[in-house]
This record gives structure tokens, sequence and C-alpha cells, in this order.
């Protein structure tokens, strides 16, 4: 087996268990990202918060698509409206 092989396999073996570890503690790390969110919105006074609203909504997708809970389409935005940016 070549090196590029074993570097497949084991990169396969480690998504496979983050995808565990998400789907098991999905709730805590829609939490964790909101608080972020919420530290980094106060730290810079709001000067920023769509951009840091977008990059939490697209942390929560990219959560949710390796615990293989997210839908293949667009992800829902704070407001509940479906969509990309």
């Amino acid at each position: 087996m070549s090196f590029m092989d074993t570097l497949k396999d084991k990169l396969g073996m480690a998504k496979g268990k983050a995808g565990g570890l998400a789907r098991q503690h999905g709730d805590k790390i829609e939490s964790g990202i909101d608080k972020a969110a919420q530290v980094a919105d106060s730290k810079t006074g709001g000067k920023y918060s769509d951009k840091i609203s977008s990059g939490a909504g697209k942390a929560k997708g990219a959560a949710q698509n390796l615990s293989g809970k997210g839908d293949r389409g667009g992800q829902a935005d704070q407001s509940g409206q479906s969509g990309q940016s």
C-alpha cells in the first residue's frame, strides 16, 4: 500500500469519527458557535455583525453536514429563510 493510500484511509477514519462526535454533540457544537459569535460581535462593537452572523451560519451548516444532518440544498439563516449567501 502506498503512502497516499494509507493517508486516505486514515483521513477517512478520522472523518467518520468526527462525524460521529458531531452527531452526538451537535447541540453543544451549535451552542458553542453561538457563544463565539456573540463574543466576537461584542468585541467588535457590532461593526461586523452581518459577517459574524454569516460565518456562524456557515459553521453550523458545516457541522450539520459533517454529522450527516444537513440538507444538501441552501442553509437556513438566522431569520429562518433558506438560501446561500
